[in-house]
């Protein structure tokens, strides 16, 4: 059975330990270096400086008054590459979207979210139409 440990109510000075103590030791210690990596197979490629101009279109036409960011003009990248892309926009925007006919559709007026997911990944966005 667990003894109870009884606080001293004659005056005595109260004997405690913080359970903090060992992780503030811890931290004290310096702090053990990793190697960094190399340039091996494992280092993710650095995004070329531009990937091509890549125009963004608000549209509403055939789509019953409801605004939707279009990301058109994509060259020399695959179908798998811009669901990546789209996938990362919706999440970021926080709206649904597709690829259809070459083209990433974004719900809503996502025109500056979706500006600074392809600037970061290599594109140069720019706003077209109205």
């Amino acid at each position: 059975m667990k003894e109870k440990k009884r606080i001293p109510s004659s005056g005595d000075p109260l004997v405690w330990t913080s359970p903090f103590a060992s992780l503030k030791q811890a931290g004290e210690r310096e702090p053990t270096q990793r190697p960094q990596a190399s340039n091996s197979d494992h280092a993710a490629p650095a995004p070329r400086k531009s990937r091509g101009r890549v125009d963004i279109i608000r549209q509403t036409a055939h789509r019953g008054g409801k605004i939707v960011t279009v990301v058109t003009g994509f060259l020399g990248i695959s179908l798998a590459e811009k669901k990546r892309l789209a996938k990362e926009m919706q999440q970021a925007c926080g709206a649904g979207g597709t690829v259809k006919e070459g083209r990433i559709e974004i719900q809503g007026d996502q025109r500056d979210a979706v500006s600074l997911i392809l600037a970061k990944a290599g594109f140069r966005p720019v706003f077209a139409g109205g």
